[in-house]
């Protein structure tokens, strides 16, 4: 009975290994569009690039904006910000590049994003820098370290979270 209940704890643990946490904010645009509606998490959705296709369901599930992280350089593959303004939704470009993973840019995330009501789409070219920037501005939120780099993994964050856990690292020695 013992060997029966570990083999079914550890199945569960590998079957859930590659879902996302509850509070997971970055979505599978792929599912997004295929299920044809996106609920946001605390306000906000964090993704890639989204095509045409997933601003559609993002309009039609009541988001208010799209605010697109990507430098001017990377290519989108369409004419997003007409896209996005011919949906009814507000285009904002908010380019970060790896060095504006700070807590300033964090800063100014978070005043942009508390000007609006409705849900937001934060997106980059994958959701890591999104997800970085989730993560400091959840430690100047809180102030704990574990929470902010969850919060990054749980928007996007894969590659950028050495930058970020340097960056948190000197805020608690300060």
């Amino acid at each position: 009975m013992r060997q029966l209940l570990l083999v079914l704890l550890l199945i569960g643990t590998f079957a859930c290994a590659g879902d996302p946490s509850p509070g997971a904010v970055k979505v599978d645009l792929d599912k997004v569009v295929k299920q044809g509606e996106v609920g946001p998490v605390d306000g906000l959705s964090s993704a890639g690039q989204p095509d045409e296709a997933a601003l559609v369901v993002f309009a039609q599930s009541g988001y208010g904006a799209v605010i697109d992280m990507r430098t001017p350089g990377e290519n989108r593959g369409f004419d997003e910000p007409a896209a996005v303004e011919r949906l009814g939704m507000e285009y904002v470009a908010f380019p970060i590049d790896g060095d504006d993973i700070t807590f300033e840019k964090a800063r100014e995330l978070d005043t942009l994003l508390s000007t609006y009501d409705e849900p937001v789409l934060l997106h980059c070219a994958s959701g890591n820098r999104v997800g970085a920037l989730l993560a400091l501005r959840e430690f100047l939120d809180s102030g704990d370290y574990d929470k902010a780099l969850q919060t990054g993994r749980d928007g996007g964050m894969t590659s950028l979270e050495g930058r970020v856990r340097a960056t948190l690292a000197d805020a608690r020695e300060e």
